[in-house]
């Protein structure tokens, strides 16, 4: 995608009604900063070294925890606008995939994302675990193109402008 604001970025869809819209975050933008950066009060110590991470291009002035937890038989889901205290409690939890902070969301009106789908303008991949370790999620672009196909692999090596290669 040609935006700038969707540049080689995975989002990860968290809602979606035909009818309503659909809203996700953009999960491999970390800011390389904790959520103590951020706080001007000291946060739980469960939440301090949370990693921060621009969500999207929509609401950038709020700081929103999502809990990502992986449910048998219904897959990867996430929980997005956790409340502070709560989002301190389940970073405890062992069931939890991984406990992230985001700057911003990414949001769609009715059948804007459909008709975005219909444009080939997004790839679609079922979310799985593997993809929620903090370490890939820089690179998680990359590491889903590769997988894809020759012509995705050459398009993920290709740099932005391939005039200056």
């Amino acid at each position: 995608m040609l935006d700038p604001n969707f540049r080689r970025t995975v989002l990860f869809i968290s809602e979606h009604d035909p009818k309503e819209g659909a809203l996700g975050v953009i999960i491999n933008r970390p800011l390389d900063r904790h959520v103590a950066d951020l706080l001007s009060d000291t946060p739980p110590a469960r939440l301090a070294e949370v990693p921060v991470f621009l969500g999207g291009p929509v609401g950038k002035n709020q700081l929103m925890f999502a809990a990502f937890d992986w449910q048998k038989g219904e897959g990867l889901k996430l929980n997005h606008n956790v409340p502070f205290e709560a989002a301190s409690d389940a970073a405890g939890e062992k069931n939890l995939v991984t406990i992230c902070a985001f700057v911003g969301y990414a949001g769609w009106g009715a059948g804007q994302l459909e008709s975005e789908l219909k444009q080939k303008a997004w790839l679609l991949q079922k979310a799985n675990p593997s993809v929620l370790k903090l370490d890939r999620l820089p690179n998680l672009w990359f590491d889903i193109m590769r997988t894809l196909g020759p012509w995705y692999k050459m398009l993920a090596a290709a740099p932005d402008d391939p005039s200056l290669n």
